[in-house]
């Protein structure tokens, strides 16, 4: 059966906790065994951003399919070497390693062997943020989040991941957490969290929407303006155990920041500056995948 990839690239952090290393060694096994006349290339990052130079100059020969072997930080990065290559002529994919990966969670079809056996492309949505400070677009496939999404992940950089010890940074973040505000077409207003999503879960539990889909156009926006501490809490709670339902949906969001402040793009936080205007957009089947 003709395919539309002519190779795989896996890459992988050979410094993950989540044993990427070991993983992509398997997968290159299994299709070697499986497919044996597919050229299949194993790519060890050497440093932050590697994983996207990697993807963007694999996308520029060829019609590679490049597969992250990692959390959602490392398939944003390949997603955004794919973009930054500019041509239709590449497909991604992604095995979970690392601390977590909810796209691969929600979006999984079958076990990715047998997906890239099949050799079946379909596509998704990628959200994608643009800053009016010169800097080129960012790309998510999962989510953008604002207030205490990424406040929270820079804690667990410092506390660490896994178990008791993320517990504690959640904790010890929650009690410091204090509100941001930022400008919309209704004016100034104050939020503990914003969050743009592609798909319908975040942070391994939380179910953010009741219909999202990563391949409906559309991205949900799940706000939560300044409120009491103990309504956040509930808020998280009752994501992670009921969902919140119903959420309101977009194909277009601006904004401008009134102070400098961290932002979540798939797992990774990143700065905006202080008075900056930024656009969230919806870019229907821009990512040919296979799942």
């Amino acid at each position: 059966m003709a395919r539309p990839f002519d190779s795989v690239e896996l890459i992988f952090n050979p410094n993950s906790t989540g044993n990427a290393r070991g993983r992509a060694e398997e997968l290159h096994r299994e299709l070697a065994e499986r497919l044996p006349g597919l050229p299949v290339e194993l790519w060890p990052t050497e440093h932050a951003g590697h994983g996207r130079e990697i993807a963007r100059a694999a996308a520029r020969d060829g019609h590679p399919l490049v597969v992250s072997v990692s959390g959602d930080g490392g398939y944003n990065d390949v997603v955004n070497g794919l973009m930054d290559a500019g041509v239709d002529s590449a497909y991604a994919a992604v095995s979970a390693a690392g601390n977590a990966n909810d796209h691969r969670r929600v979006t999984r079809e079958r076990p990715l062997a047998d997906a890239i056996v099949a050799g079946e492309v379909s596509r998704l949505d990628l959200l994608r943020m643009t800053v009016d400070d010169g800097r080129d677009p960012r790309y998510a496939h999962s989510y953008i989040g604002l207030g205490i999404t990424p406040t929270v992940a820079l804690e667990l950089e410092t506390g660490g991941k896994g178990s008791i010890r993320e517990v504690i940074s959640t904790i010890r973040t929650f009690s410091r957490f204090r509100p941001f505000q930022i400008e919309t077409e209704t004016g100034t207003e104050c939020f503990d969290s914003v969050i743009f999503a592609n798909i319908r879960e975040m942070a391994k539990y939380a179910v953010l929407s009741e219909e999202g889909r990563p391949d409906d156009g559309r991205f949900e926006v799940i706000i939560l303006r300044h409120t009491a501490k103990w309504r956040v809490l509930a808020t998280a709670v009752r994501a992670a155990l009921f969902g919140l339902g119903p959420q309101p949906t977009a194909r277009e969001y601006r904004f401008r920041t009134i102070d400098p402040m961290p932002v979540q793009i798939d797992g990774e936080v990143s700065e905006l500056e202080s008075d900056v205007r930024v656009t969230v957009e919806i870019m229907p089947g821009a990512l040919a995948t296979i799942r």
